[in-house]
This record gives structure tokens, C-alpha cells and sequence, in this order.
């Protein structure tokens, strides 16, 4: 019998875009040298862990999971409508304000259309937006790191459908200002969504700062997204949230996962609201931490950009691997971002101390 060679399969067609599209990297996990503890500051991460009263209600909500969670999101929705004082049909929920942000874009945006915001900013932003077959309009922050509202203003077109402000900003720290919002706002069409990104939010000092529910009660074109991963140490649970005018709300919810957000992530983040006075006072510990660690960076010579979240910025550029290798080699996992800079996460207060003596000896810049 004839034997015919064989021929490889044509490889599977997947998009195009996925070639060219960014990895988003996670922190790396904490390691050491041995006899040297390890902490890891690269995620942003709540170093405390869960509350008793929180874990509890965890634990209980747990023996239910061979059901399905509730989709609609409904006694997570009208006890996070009374502690923001907004209509429960202005909320839609998410997988963490990561998936929340996809939402939005997947909600607004046809291919070919464009999504503006500034760079460096967070690295889910050009990944959301060339996934929904949008084009990513990036706005350079300027020399204090921050965003430039009148450039962004200025980069809006008639294919602009979403502009993205993270506020603060992640990695660099510092918030955007109300008044640069006005005025953004003024300049900017009112069919085009403003996003005003609030995952850190209960860091902010600033004020000065944008309070972005303010500004969503004055204009039909403002979403604010936030999330109970931050300030409310949930984020291996995922979930996150966008308060948005009603027809937009709706639209984000059309654009979720079905049954996304989890049944032990809706009971927990409703005990967390339930326990938000205690949980604010370890917001408070890590913000007087941050503090510390900022002037004390400040008084070793360093320069850096104001933080408004739970993290500090080195804007290192070329000599960001040599800073980042440093810290690894005394136990800290930070967040390097290429040849721009190095984040690094207020964690624990010992890990904090360990920072500022690496920096030390590194040497301020």
C-alpha cells in the first residue's frame, strides 16, 4: 500500500492583534535569600489579612458554593447604593474595576475607534482597548509625573469614544486635580465617556484631589470605577464596581460575564462595608506609612513624585534594573516597568524600613 507523506495541519487563525498585544505582568511572588525574610511589594496589595468578622461570613457563604451566585449582583448592590448614597441602578459590578474598565470599553467602543489616556498608566489600558479592536491614544504624563489634561484634551477626535483617568496614578502616584478635571470636562464632547479610575481612592490625602462621585453627579458622560481589592484587602476574591448614569450602567452590565462575581466575593465585600470603620483604620496605618517612608526618601536626597495611593515611585529610567536587583537581593519583590521606573507597595512596616535602607545605599537620585 501506497504511502503518502504526511503534511502538518494549517496552524489555527487566531486575531491578528494578539501578536503585538502586551503581556500584562503580574507582581512577582515574595522570595529571599535564605535567612532574609521576603515580602512582596509588586501588586499593590493590602498587607493585612482578612477581618474575623469578614472571614466569617466567607466561611459561612462557603457551604453554598455548588450554587450558582447571584447575578444580578442584588444585596451587594443596594448595600453599596447606601454607603455611596447612589441609586442602586447606577452600579454595575465586575470581576475586579480591571473587568469593569474592559466592560466599559467593550461598551462603548467599535473597531477602530479610540480610547485616550495617559502613559505611563496602568498597563491594562492598551490591552482592553486593542482587544475590543479599539486604538490606544497614549498622552505622555509630564516631568512630575502626572497627567496632562490639556494635551489629553487635545488628542480627542470624532472616533474618541472613552477617556481614561486614572487617578491616582498607577505606577507613577500622584492624583489629578478637580480643577483640571473642570476644565478637561468643559473642552471634552459630552458623548465621550470619561472614565475616572478610582482604585486607591481611600489613600488619597490630597485636597486638591478629584472626588470622581462629585463630578458623575454633574455630568452624563462620568464613570467612576472602583474596587474592593485595594483599601479593602479583597483582591484574590475580585470584585470591583462602576457608578454610572443608568443607561450606562445597564450597558456594563450587558457587557459583563455572566454570573463574574462570585458569591463569597459579594459576601465579603458586603461585610467589609458592614466592618468599613474598622478597615479604614489599617487605610490610615498604611497611609502614615507611606508618609514615613516619602519623607524619609526626601530627607536621603531623593526626588520623587507625590503618592496618593499605597505605593512610591522611582523614576529611574536606565538604572530601574539595578534598583529592582537591589531589592530583590535583601527580600523586597518590587515592580519594575522596563526602563522607566520601579514601584514599589507600602507593605508592613519592617518591609518599608528594609526599603529605605536599600535606597540608602543605593543612593538618592
Amino acid at each position: 500500500m501506497e504511502k503518502h507523506a504526511s503534511s502538518s495541519p494549517p496552524p489555527v487563525r487566531l486575531r491578528a492583534v494578539l501578536a503585538s498585544l502586551p503581556d500584562y505582568k503580574p507582581g512577582k511572588p515574595a522570595a529571599a535569600p535564605a535567612g532574609v525574610t521576603a515580602y512582596k511589594l509588586s501588586s499593590n496589595e493590602n498587607p493585612y489579612g482578612p477581618l474575623p468578622s469578614v472571614l466569617a461570613a466567607v466561611s459561612e457563604a462557603a457551604t453554598r458554593m455548588n450554587r450558582y451566585p447571584d447575578m444580578t449582583v442584588t444585596a451587594l448592590t443596594e448595600r453599596l447604593a447606601r454607603a455611596l448614597g447612589v441609586p442602586p441602578e447606577c452600579l454595575a459590578f465586575g470581576t475586579g474595576s480591571v473587568a469593569v474598565l474592559a466592560q466599559v470599553v467593550a461598551a462603548a467602543c467599535d473597531a477602530g475607534d479610540e480610547v485616550v489616556f495617559a502613559w505611563r498608566s496602568f498597563e491594562a489600558y492598551p490591552i482592553v482597548t486593542e482587544l475590543a479592536g479599539a486604538k490606544a491614544v497614549m498622552v505622555g504624563l509630564d516631568e512630575q509625573q502626572r497627567h496632562r489634561l490639556d494635551a489629553m484634551a487635545a488628542a480627542i477626535t470624532e472616533r474618541t469614544r472613552v477617556v481614561l483617568l486614572c487617578t491616582p496614578n498607577n505606577p507613577t502616584g500622584p492624583a489629578v486635580h478637580v480643577d483640571e478635571v473642570r476644565r478637561f470636562l468643559a473642552r471634552c464632547p459630552t458623548e465621550v465617556l470619561v472614565v475616572i479610575d478610582e482604585a486607591y481612592a481611600e489613600f488619597v490625602r490630597d485636597p486638591d484631589a478629584v472626588a470622581g462621585l462629585e463630578l458623575w453627579r454633574e455630568h452624563p458622560n462620568v464613570v467612576v470605577l472602583r474596587t474592593f481589592s485595594k483599601a479593602y484587602g479583597l483582591a484574590g476574591l475580585r470584585v470591583g464596581y462602576a457608578v454610572a448614569h443608568p443607561p450606562v450602567a445597564a450597558a456594563l452590565r450587558k457587557t459583563a460575564t455572566p454570573f463574574g462575581v462570585n458569591s463569597l466575593a459579594q459576601t465579603a465585600a458586603i461585610a467589609s462595608l458592614d466592618a468599613a470603620e474598622e478597615l479604614l483604620e489599617r487605610v490610615e496605618a498604611l497611609v502614615a506609612e507611606r508618609e514615613r517612608v516619602a519623607q524619609e526618601l526626601a530627607d536621603q536626597g531623593w526626588t520623587l513624585p507625590r503618592s496618593e495611593a499605597n505605593f512610591v515611585w522611582f523614576p529611574l529610567g536606565a538604572e530601574s534594573t539595578a534598583f529592582s536587583q537591589a531589592c530583590e537581593a535583601a527580600g523586597l519583590m518590587v515592580r519594575q516597568y522596563g526602563d522607566d521606573g520601579v514601584r514599589v507597595t507600602i507593605g508592613e512596616p519592617e518591609a518599608n524600613t528594609r526599603l529605605l535602607d536599600v535606597a540608602a545605599a543605593f543612593g538618592a537620585r
